[in-house]
This record gives C-alpha cells, structure tokens and sequence, in this order.
C-alpha cells in the first residue's frame, strides 16, 4: 500500500460524518457473536481493499453487519464475499477463493474492492444523506487509482452512487440516460473507464435465483473480455 492510499485508509476508518451510522457502529463494539468467539469487531467505517494498479474496480453498497464491519475487509465474512471471492479466485483476481478476516494471506491481483458507504447500515439501508456524505471518499480513492478500464457496481446502489458522483464533477449530464441492468456496459466520453452493472452477489440474490454461478461465470468472462480490449 503507497503511503497515499494508507493516509486515506486511516482518514475513512476514523470519519464520522454520519451520527446515525457512528452509533450503530458502536453497538458492535464488545459484542461477543457466538459463530465468531472472540473475534473483535471492527466496527467502524471500512477502507477499501486490493491492487493499487487494479484495471478493474468494484463498487459495492456497505459493508455487512457480520461481514466486513466485523473483520475490516469488504465482503469478507459474509454470503456475498464467500461468492465474489470464489469468483474472483477462479478467474484469476485473487489467490485464494475462501476468505476468513483481513489476515488471512488474501491478495487480488488486477482489481481493487470498495463501497459506496463506508459504514454499516441499520437493515443494510443507508439514507440519502449518508449515501451523499460517503461520496468525497470515493471521489478520493478514484483518483489514487489510475490504471482503471473498467467500474463494476455491484447492484442498483452502487450503480447510481457512482453515477451521482461522476455527474457532481461534471462528467455527465444526465442520470437517467444510464439505465440499470445486468452485464450492461456504459461509454463514457470525459472518463476513460467504462461502467458496469450487477446484481448484487447477496444471499437473498443466490437463494431466489435472480443471480446464479452460471451468470457470475458469464460476468467475469465478460469482464475479462473487456480488460483485453
């Protein structure tokens, strides 16, 4: 991690903009989860994670509550990490596909992994406020990735925060003229990385079958396909 990266990884864990999201943060602290004995909690906002010279960047919505606010790493913990993590190691982003906690000898090679808002939300629903406050901390990571072609958003949240964004520095006018949709790709003429939309990898999306192995396959071949172009 350059020295950058790891300044803004110290302010994004210690920020407290958002007094609703620093108090259901604090609620985590001390708890002693019966699946997890003696595991300390986290529970405080989650810098992002992975390979400084990453083509690709993956945006999710916020960490889970037993997730990422529980081990300090996005996705690790939880049904959504233990799919984009198995993902990720079978085509070639990471150099293991089961993750445990932030020590647990991960590395991703080519893609780098943040969210949208950096703390846990009650029922996993941030507010608007809190989605707009979150943002100048994106805005600052993209910048410390230079080599990105291409933004996956890892559900609807995610595709619109990252939209948001980009209209608020002028380089699109309009937000409806993006529509979300799975494996849907979007050009852009003042930013040089193309856009990408998802389901989102949650539990709930694997159980109904909305998102399966097979199109998470299709996803990351694709992707694939696009970092070669």
């Amino acid at each position: 991690m350059n020295r950058s990266k790891f300044l803004l990884s110290k302010e994004i864990a210690s920020c407290t903009k958002c007094p609703r999201l620093v108090d259901y943060c604090a609620s985590f602290q001390g708890v002693e989860n019966p699946k997890y004995p003696g595991f300390k909690y986290w529970a405080k906002p989650v810098p992002g994670f992975g390979d400084a010279k990453a083509r690709l960047l993956i945006i999710g919505l916020a960490p889970g509550a037993q997730g990422a606010n529980r081990t300090g790493r996005p996705f690790t913990g939880d049904g959504a990490g233990e799919v984009l993590y198995r993902a990720l190691h079978k085509h070639g982003f990471a150099n293991r596909g089961t993750v445990v906690d932030r020590n647990d000898g991960l590395e991703l090679e080519n893609v780098y992994i943040t969210n949208a808002v950096k703390c846990v939300p009650p029922q996993n629903r941030p507010i608007g406020v809190e989605k707009q406050n979150c943002l100048p901390w994106l805005a600052k990571e993209l910048p410390l990735l230079t080599n990105v072609d291409l933004v996956l958003a890892m559900g609807k949240d995610a595709f619109d925060s990252y939209l948001r964004l980009i209209k608020s520095q002028g380089k699109i006018e309009k937000l409806n003229a993006y529509k979300f949709a799975h494996e849907a790709v979007f050009d852009f003429k003042s930013i040089p990385a193309r856009l990408m939309a998802t389901y989102h990898f949650s539990r709930y999306n694997i159980n109904t079958g909305v998102l399966t192995e097979d199109m998470i396959d299709k996803l990351f071949r694709k992707i694939k396909d696009l970092l070669k172009g």
